[in-house]
């Protein structure tokens, strides 16, 4: 072999150590690196879940929590999924929860999904022992256009039960308490409830033992109830003690719509409260101005 030759497969030999070398370093390097370091492979990411996966886990979790306001916000919180038969059933099931303030949050739920299906379950409610539960069950009892919701702002407005209803006696007993009415002012806000209009200035005139507020809203919840007896009741209210109830009162009966109760809220046209005496004249024009054949017309429909 000549020398040239010889020379020649050296080098040949010598490079490919080196490459080989080279390739044993990075395949070493490789094998250390931290497995985070690496690029992951598709089949071996961990699964996503769904938007809509998560936000019912969080629902669940938050309905099955410990703590009772925690429970209230999440049940609370599905009034917002209107036709969702989870939502409603597990609405339903927390009428039945210990907390007070969670069977509120699902009274009132139940009301913003207008949950047809639950008005057994709300009726059942009508008999709570927490008055602020009784009446945003007969909240959304009205707002499915169930009258039955009527008769419990009947008896807090008047004090007394229609005559042929059947409101056992111990839910009027906690009714007509004022210092019980009065407490649910101060304790659940003005939020269970549809004001309409009462704000938070009324509120601020609450003292102990006034559940004027609550009677005032009570009036204006029965602008819609046919029936004859809660046109009186309405009436008689305008002559009230508490402005608040009066003027709510004449607000009520304007929104009616019945001509004939004209010459019966005209006293309250000399009221010493301007607010009321106001109210009064808009409810006199307005009743004025209407068809003589609607004397006798029922409520008009929301």
């Amino acid at each position: 072999m000549s020398k040239r030759m010889w020379l020649t497969i050296s080098c040949r030999l010598g490079l490919t150590a080196v490459l080989g070398f080279a390739w044993l370093q990075g395949a070493s390097v490789f094998a250390q690196t931290p497995p985070s370091a690496k690029e992951k492979s598709p089949e071996t990411s961990a699964p996503v879940a769904a938007p809509g996966e998560k936000a019912w886990a969080i629902l669940r979790d938050g309905i099955k929590d410990k703590s009772a306001d925690k429970r209230a916000l999440a049940v609370r919180a599905l009034g917002l999924l209107a036709g969702n038969a989870e939502a409603e059933e597990s609405a339903k099931s927390a009428l039945s929860d210990e907390k007070p303030s969670v069977r509120l949050a699902a009274a009132v739920a139940l009301g913003a999904m207008h949950a047809e299906h639950a008005k057994i379950e709300l009726e059942g409610a009508l008999e709570d022992s927490e008055p602020a539960v009784v009446l945003a069950a007969a909240n959304s009892l009205i707002l499915q256009h169930d009258d039955l919701g009527y008769d419990i702002y009947f008896a807090v407005l008047t004090g007394e039960r229609r005559a042929d209803k059947g409101l056992i006696k111990g839910q009027i007993d906690t009714l007509k308490d004022k210092k019980q009415m009065a407490k649910i002012g101060f304790e659940e806000g003005i939020g269970f409830i549809p004001f309409a209009g009462m704000g938070y200035e009324a509120f601020k005139t609450v003292t102990k033992g006034d559940s004027s507020p609550i009677r005032a809203a009570a009036a204006k919840q029965l602008t819609r109830d046919p029936d004859p007896a809660t046109a009186k009741a309405l009436v008689a209210a305008t002559a009230d003690k508490k402005w608040q109830v009066r003027a709510a009162a004449l607000e009520a009966i304007a929104q009616r719509d019945d001509r004939s109760l004209i010459q019966m809220v005209a006293p309250a046209l000399d009221d010493d409260k301007d607010v009321v005496r106001f109210t009064a004249a808009a409810c006199v024009v307005h009743l004025s101005e209407l068809p003589s054949k609607s004397g006798s017309a029922k409520p008009a429909k929301p």
